[in-house]
């Protein structure tokens, strides 16, 4: 999901909506409009967008209101908008459950990189299926224990990074995953464990599943990411 992806500016300034949906249809993307509320209903009763981009502060119902709604009823990724920068400001759009949180004004190319970050996680998080063991090329790895075994049965200890990354591994295998994609993906889980380089918790990581056997598990693929070479299996 990220272009031809649907996406829906709701703002009561009509030459920010044109600002905005015009930038964004230039890079790829199908976009509606709404002045309000009422007209983002309409919008949301006729077609299903698959991010909504929406101001806090609008006439009539606000957008904290109406984030509420979307969230309660578990529609489209959301990110907000709003002249009110402050610090407790973004904590409750975030709380009300938006995906991301903007202050405006805001530059056009900020918000394309985070229409695309959201976009990014929400596909990888429908991409994941609902099991929590996982078996690949003799290793079992349980999701819900955050514990991996190799072929002999015996248990790998793992950091909280390495376990993030083994589990977007096993979620989405041979599939060539960007570092951004993985950082995206780890992140919804849990950001901290994440502060230091990607590319050394993968060659951690490499070597701990690595020096049990001598098959090749993840490949780098050169100028692009990495991939998980095994068929995974749910079991």
């Amino acid at each position: 999901m990220d272009l031809q992806s649907l996406l829906l500016v709701v703002d009561d300034d009509p030459d920010l909506r044109r600002l905005i949906s015009g930038f964004l249809t230039e890079h790829g993307y199908r976009v509606e409009t709404a002045e309000d509320a009422v007209q983002m209903r309409r919008v949301l009763d006729e077609q299903r967008p698959d991010l909504v981009i929406l101001d806090v502060m609008m006439p009539g119902e606000d957008g904290l209101s109406a984030a509420r709604r979307l969230t309660s009823e578990r529609g489209p990724a959301l990110i907000m908008l709003s002249a009110l920068g402050t610090d407790t400001d973004r904590i409750i759009g975030l709380e009300i459950g938006a995906d991301d949180y903007l202050a405006k004004p805001c530059n056009p190319r900020e918000l394309l990189a985070r229409v695309r970050a959201v976009l990014r996680r929400r596909q990888l998080a429908a991409d994941a299926a609902s099991g929590h063991l996982y078996e690949f090329a003799g290793w079992h790895l349980d999701v819900i224990r955050r514990a991996l075994r190799d072929p002999h049965g015996t248990y790998i200890n793992l950091s909280d990074g390495e376990f993030s990354l083994l589990r977007t591994f096993v979620e989405h295998p041979q599939r060539v995953l960007s570092r951004d994609q993985l950082l995206d993906c780890a992140r919804g889980r849990d950001s901290e464990v994440f502060d230091r380089a990607i590319d050394s918790q993968i060659s951690r990581l490499r070597r701990k599943i690595n020096e049990r056997g001598h098959t090749e598990l993840i490949r780098t693929v050169r100028n692009e990411g990495y991939m998980l070479l095994p068929t995974v299996t749910r079991l």
